[in-house]
């Protein structure tokens, strides 16, 4: 890696000469540098340019450097510092680290040595840089914008999340797999003031119980053969961030009492240890299984129940956000053109046709996979009806029983009526437009088939 490609430096030292001298000198190595000769001038600069590294002298005449390196690690900490000291004691190099130098520098300066010591601060420079690029690419790929949908039940539950998110209360998310509960669970994370601590998921019904005890809690040597040291579990490692508990209908009634007292108490202990730890962590849980019937069959307990369900989300299932199936399709093609460096154009009105009216048992998660696979297999610039699995294509809705005309056309007619709605975020006239008919006629309908009442509760009507 070229460090000197566009970096910028500046020497802050009221020694003209040396100033110059410091300049030159990096200049002939390649960097960009500029001298000023105070603090006043040194922040201007700051606050006009883009500067990688900053070396300053420890006494200036408008100021201690020390007290200035403190400004720039709080309002430039992509920054690094560097500080000249006429003479060089330990205790003042000991006060420039803690005031945030990466090093400290004795004048006379040695080529050599600066030569050096600058490459050092300028790699630690690229790692910090890289570092914020990363969290800002996990804050992207995880915020709540990034989870597309324009169906009122998912608006809904948006707006329950932005009243949730920031505070320690326990959530419990429902709907079946593949719906993105781990997804909404890393964006409520990162929409948190936790952002910044550690995300944990675990799988509760991916491993067998004695190994998902010592998972969750860790464990101490000698606590069960193979354990032949210590593992810190993962309420530990999510300490002062959030764990997500998925299909926690799985535990074991064992495990669901240490559960019931870590969400109550923040405390437990390592398998085979007496000593108690204690956590500040979020706790999300997630299940495929209705919860509350489990409660009434005596297979969960009731007091963790209300512990882990003090709010709720439900989210539905693909077959009932058809508006969202394009749009999703259209995210996907995008992601898998370039993880595969495909170009597709799009999905034809055939194709798209074929997957809004798919069933999708396996929700968003099957909805990825067949875009995925479409990306690969398509010989053409578009993704066609070919490029679909053939049990996407071969679907067809469930037959009717005997029964009349009448009857027979009112499940699709209700069906076709609530799509052009959530499409339309159920605005009455844009869906009446898109149906051909007038809106009177809508809202009869609507009144008809109960769905005037369903949004009515919902708040849209």
């Amino acid at each position: 890696m070229d460090l000197t490609e566009s970096k910028s430096i500046l020497i802050v030292d009221d020694d003209r000469i040396l100033s110059e001298q410091l300049c030159r000198f990096l200049t002939n190595e390649g960097f960009q540098a500029k001298g000023v000769r105070s603090i006043k001038e040194a922040k201007v600069e700051l606050e006009q340019n883009s500067f990688s590294l900053v070396v300053t002298e420890a006494n200036l005449p408008d100021g201690n450097g020390l007290e200035f390196l403190e400004t720039i690690k709080r309002d430039y900490p992509q920054t690094v510092s560097l500080i000249l000291a006429g003479r060089g004691t330990i205790e003042e190099a000991v006060k420039a680290i803690k005031a945030g130098a990466h090093d400290y520098l004795v004048k006379p300066v040695v080529d050599d040595e600066l030569r050096m010591v600058i490459q050092r601060a300028l790699n630690q420079q690229s790692l910090m840089s890289e570092n914020e690029n990363l969290r800002s690419q996990l804050k992207h790929k995880y915020s709540l914008e990034n989870i597309i949908s324009q169906n009122y039940k998912m608006a809904k539950i948006f707006e329950l999340v932005e009243a949730v998110a920031d505070s320690k209360t326990s959530i419990l998310m429902g709907g079946p797999s593949g719906t993105g509960k781990s997804m909404l669970a890393r964006a409520i994370h990162h929409r948190s003031s936790r952002r910044n601590k550690p995300f944990v998921e675990v799988s509760c019904g991916a491993m067998p119980e004695t190994l998902l005890e010592s998972e969750l809690f860790g464990y101490v040597k000698g606590a069960f053969t193979g354990a032949i040291g210590n593992k810190k579990g993962k309420f530990l490692t999510a300490d002062g961030g959030t764990i997500f508990l998925d299909e926690i209908s799985n535990a074991s009634p064992a495990l669901q009492v240490k559960l019931l007292r870590v969400i109550q108490e923040r405390q437990f202990e390592a398998v085979g240890s007496n000593r108690t730890e204690t956590v500040d962590t979020r706790i999300i849980t997630a299940s495929n299984k209705d919860l509350a019937e489990e409660v009434r069959l005596g297979r969960f307990r009731e007091d963790l129940y209300y512990r882990v369900n003090v709010v709720t989300i439900d989210l539905p299932p693909l077959r009932d956000r058809v508006g969202d199936v394009s749009l999703l399709a259209k995210h996907f093609l995008r992601i898998y053109c370039d993880e595969h460096n495909k170009l597709k154009l799009g999905i034809t009105d055939e194709a798209m046709e074929i997957l809004e009216r798919y069933s999708w048992p396996g929700n968003i998660r099957e909805l990825e996979n067949v875009i995925e696979q479409a990306v690969l297999i398509s010989k053409n610039k578009y993704i066609e009806v070919d490029d679909i699995p053939l049990k996407v294509q071969s679907h067809q809705p469930a037959a009717f029983k005997s029964m009349g005309l009448k009857e027979a056309l009112a499940e699709p007619e209700k069906s076709i009526i609530r799509r052009a709605l959530e499409i339309n975020h159920w605005n009455r006239q844009a869906a009446a437009q898109a149906l051909d008919i007038n809106r009177t006629t809508l809202f009869k309908k609507m009144k008809h088939y109960g769905l005037y009442d369903e949004a009515r509760k919902l708040g849209l009507a």
